[in-house]
């Protein structure tokens, strides 16, 4: 049974990793940011007709997406030949 759980959480630790899911936060707080500049007025503003959807272009396209297909690098054992 215990190995069967030490299994399942390596897959998972694999799959996901920390710096995955820092990075998605990191995508939905600046998708909040995005919205809440979008709802400052006035509507014809500089902060709402183009920085917010800036942000939210960024955070959608860039962000969210670096943070599902980022791989954590395998880790190489390299025998050095002295």
């Amino acid at each position: 049974m215990a190995k069967v759980a030490a299994k399942k959480k390596k897959i998972e630790e694999e799959f996901i990793g920390k710096k995955n899911i820092y990075l998605f936060l990191i995508g939905l707080v600046t998708i909040a940011i995005g919205f809440i500049i979008m709802a400052q007025p006035p509507v014809n503003g500089f902060l709402s007709r183009t920085l917010a959807p800036i942000i939210l272009v960024i955070a959608y396209l860039i962000i969210i997406p670096l943070s599902i297909t980022l791989k954590k690098k395998p880790i190489q054992n390299e025998k050095t030949g002295d």
